[in-house]
């Protein structure tokens, strides 16, 4: 791989996560810049097409999380201005961004993942919300763990444990999506494994296990210094370990995910790993699941993103 000249750290964005993207986007151009790369930070905004146009990098990392991020629309636009980055292409982004859609196609090649009911904001107010409600609880059982069905960082998440706190939980989820996510809650070791491929094929870091203060691995556990215990690697069987780092790189092969990407998986009492969801633009911040799963492989965060800068502007010199 050539030597890397300009690059572009895309961070920011108009998503929830915004806050968090910013984080990102710090931490990795200053690794970069550790690592002895020439490295601008921008947003997404009105200048950024005229600025790639005029100075047109070598690649870019996107740290965007949430919405544009990682739902393809900003990989689009740099495939139309002809910019190599790091990360699945657009097609591949839609499907994991879409957490129903993702299970499905995990589901079709083996991995276990909760079961689970998608319902669209309509749906549930058109036909009665407190009858759908109550089918659900009869259908999946409690507790139940609810999401948007898009959107990262556990915002509008939450666990129910009770038929009572499930309307609530529904209304919180609203807030941050048209489409709810309902699944059953397994109990068990909260892991996440990190997956990243500098060009010999998708490789697994150690799986970071989280064990939240208040029990929950909300937005406020992730991103809030202390709020949180983890341990990379993760306090797992060999046999538990090797399953989860199967079933992550099993899911980034399964969705047509490339260079980069975190599976969050629960382990339950026998060490089998369920698959969550995936992200394909893992959070880097200092609280983040990745560059702990770096570092406990002994491995340099600088150095890494440097490596995937350069694998993506490779597979664009040679398309």
């Amino acid at each position: 791989m050539g030597e890397l000249g300009h690059v572009l750290v895309l961070a920011g964005g108009l998503s929830y996560e915004r806050e968090v993207s910013l984080r990102s986007g710090r931490r990795v151009s200053e690794v970069l810049r550790a690592a002895g790369v020439d490295v601008e930070t921008r947003d997404t905004d009105a200048s950024l097409v005229p600025t790639v146009l005029a100075d047109r990098p070598d690649a870019v990392f996107v740290t965007l999380h949430g919405g544009a991020g990682e739902d393809g629309a900003i990989r689009s636009v740099l495939e139309l201005l002809n910019v190599p980055y790091v990360g699945a292409d657009p097609d591949a982004c839609r499907v994991a961004f879409d957490k129903p859609t993702a299970k499905a196609v995990v589901r079709s090649v083996g991995l276990r993942t909760p079961d689970s009911i998608t319902l669209p904001k309509e749906t549930f107010h058109d036909l009665g919300a407190s009858v759908v409600l109550g089918r659900i609880v009869d259908r999946l059982g409690l507790p139940l763990f609810v999401k948007p069905a898009r959107g990262g960082s556990a915002l509008g998440a939450s666990i129910v444990r009770t038929a009572e706190e499930l309307p609530a939980a529904m209304v919180g989820c609203f807030a941050y999506g048209d489409t709810a996510l309902i699944e059953r809650c397994i109990e068990g070791v909260e892991v996440a494994v990190s997956v990243v491929d500098l060009g010999d094929g998708p490789v697994a870091l150690p799986a970071v296990e989280i064990v939240p203060d208040e029990g929950v691995y909300d937005y406020a556990a992730r991103y809030t210094a202390g709020h949180t215990e983890f341990f990379a690697p993760a306090r797992l069987s060999e046999a538990a370990a090797a399953a989860c780092a199967k079933t992550a790189v099993t899911a980034h092969t399964a969705l047509g995910l490339r260079d980069i990407s975190r599976t969050d998986l629960i382990v339950d009492a026998t060490g089998a790993p369920h698959f969550l969801e995936v992200n394909v633009a893992p959070g880097m911040t200092e609280t983040s699941l990745l560059p702990m799963a770096v570092e406990s492989a002994g491995r340099d965060l600088g150095t890494l993103c440097r490596g995937l800068l350069e694998v993506a502007a490779t597979r664009h010199s040679s398309s």
